[in-house]
């Protein structure tokens, strides 16, 4: 029994459009609301928990109705036109808005008076004395914005209180110089000043926000329509025991395009600055959405590959010999269904842990480790997860799904952990532990869809959507959740924060018992193998 690896990648495809719309939105618009918009980490973790808010209501709505579809193009297909289109020329739309926004911050003196000094690539960030200079710089601005009207005595004195006097306590305890720590938390403290300036700049004319979230809906609600349909054409072509290699092969094609945006992304500059225009990025994003669903369309021919896939399992009666009960799927009884709980929670919970890194590491690299996905070290690190991928989906078929889950979240877990221990600038210690979390989400991501919908009855469309209901309620709750946290206690809160819930979702895990694909009669198998 061989996977149709050519298929697979075509399939695979739609994958690459997916990964690459969600790393450009996750790079980009969380950051994006904090540093040009002035939105403060709760405020811009709830706008981050709309696409995942929607997607809880809408996934499982077009899973099924993807089920039910009875088009000549295919159950999925259709959506994923659709959907791809739209989410294509809204994301476009984002360039706008963007552009616009960054020329009215270019126009304030936030840049050259504040940013710039700041972070002066020619000082030495870590002397008391660099950001004695910042705080003087940000209090004569504070005072004329005060005199002037501009802004008003409880916004100065909220500044006053939980920014100035903060840095100033920790510029006064210490020496001449500022150790790891302390560096971190007066840096926190400036980009929050930072922010504040933007959304002032913001709320004085707040037409282009409204815009730019207008347009990021068409874009999520966009996303939602052939994202389950996507996921389950995989299944409906696959058969069940090479479920786990062909989801590590759709993996590997979401990894390149995860791995394109973020060099395009490189490319516009928003590793440099927190106030380049990415007008590129957008459009470059949208014209490959539109022109990869153009390859798809030309290669894949959706009711052929399912044709071919029933004609296997009906001439090798795999949909009733193949498994060691008379059915493809046993019924739904208690213990199956307390199983698929016990999956969908730890799935929420892994989501929950993990999801609160990708939609803030954007705003953490830089602002607390100095460090930029452009580095080389961070390349080497991505390079070598993707080379992973598929090794990982043989693993899978070798010692089992739940077993590779479970190391996975080890994995995981004990890297996102480590994390509280660096320090700026350790550039290829950071790679070390990226490259470990990634191979640890690896190993999970490509298990946990194929065992929640191993335990479907032909209805993959709607367990597809109960796994993206899992995960998106996760990422409904966590943006909003971490943001209030590190508004508290600062950005450094982030990684415990991973670490415990995906700690949890691997207790969970434990208590699962199915999902794993059934022995295969081994007549079958050589009659099988002598046909092919």
């Amino acid at each position: 029994m061989k996977l149709n690896y050519r298929n697979t990648i075509y399939v695979g495809l739609i994958f690459f459009i997916i990964s690459m719309f969600w790393q450009a939105y996750d790079l980009m618009i969380a950051r994006t609301l904090i540093d040009k918009f002035g939105l403060n980490q709760t405020w811009s973790g709830i706008v981050m928990s709309f696409d995942n808010i929607m997607a809880v209501i809408l996934l499982p709505v077009f899973g099924a109705l993807s089920d039910k579809s009875n088009s000549k193009l295919g159950r999925r297909t259709p959506y994923i036109i659709v959907g791809t289109l739209l989410s294509a020329f809204a994301f476009m739309g984002l360039a706008y808005t963007d552009a616009v926004q960054t020329l009215d911050i270019q126009a304030t003196d936030i840049i050259t008076n504040h940013y710039d000094v700041a972070f002066d690539s020619t000082a030495d960030v870590t002397e008391t004395s660099h950001w004695y200079l910042v705080v003087d710089n940000m209090s004569l601005e504070r005072a004329e914005s005060l005199q002037d009207g501009n802004i008003s005595a409880q916004t100065y004195f909220n500044w006053r209180d939980n920014i100035k006097n903060p840095m100033l306590d920790i510029l006064n305890s210490d020496g001449n110089n500022l150790d790891a720590r302390e560096l971190s938390n007066i840096k926190d403290l400036y980009y929050n000043y930072l922010s504040q300036r933007a959304w002032e700049v913001t709320s004085s004319d707040i037409t282009n926000l409204i815009v730019f979230a207008t347009i990021l809906f068409i874009a999520l609600v966009s996303m939602t329509i052939f994202r389950s349909p996507a996921v389950a054409l995989m299944p409906d072509i696959t058969l069940k025991p090479l479920r786990s290699k062909a989801n590590a092969v759709i993996t590997l094609m979401g990894a390149f395009g995860g791995i394109l945006a973020v060099y395009v992304i490189m490319l516009s500059g928003l590793n440099r600055s927190s106030y380049d225009n990415h007008v590129f990025v957008y459009i470059f994003v949208g014209c490959m959405m539109i022109l990869v669903l153009g390859i798809f369309l030309w290669k894949v021919k959706e009711p052929r590959l399912v044709a071919e896939k029933n004609r296997m399992m009906e001439k090798f009666e795999l949909d009733r010999g193949i498994y060691s009960k008379t059915e493809s799927t046993p019924e739904m009884t208690l213990k199956r269904r307390v199983s698929l709980y016990f999956l969908l929670a730890s799935i929420f919970l892994l989501f929950v842990g993990y999801n609160a890194v990708t939609s803030k590491i954007a705003d953490y690299l830089p602002k607390v480790l100095n460090m930029n996905f452009s580095d080389f070290p961070f390349i080497v690190a991505q390079v070598f997860v993707v080379v992973m991928i598929l090794p990982v989906g043989i693993l899978s078929m070798w010692i089992g799904r739940k077993k590779t889950v479970l190391v996975g979240m080890v994995l995981l877990a004990g890297a996102m952990g480590s994390v509280w221990y660096l320090h700026e600038n350790q550039a290829w210690l950071t790679a070390s532990i990226i490259s470990i979390a990634g191979i640890g989400l690896t190993m999970i991501s490509v298990n946990t869809y194929v065992m929640v919908v191993e335990m479907s009855r032909g209805d993959v469309g709607r367990y597809t959507g109960y796994y993206y209901a899992a995960s998106m309620s996760a990422q409904i709750f966590t943006p909003i959740f971490s943001g209030i946290l590190m508004d508290h206690f600062g950005r450094r809160i982030l990684f415990p924060y991973a670490t415990i819930f995906i700690s949890l979702a691997l207790v969970a895990m434990l208590f699962v018992k199915h999902g794993e694909p059934k022995k295969i009669n081994q007549s079958i198998l050589e009659a099988f193998n002598d046909f092919d």
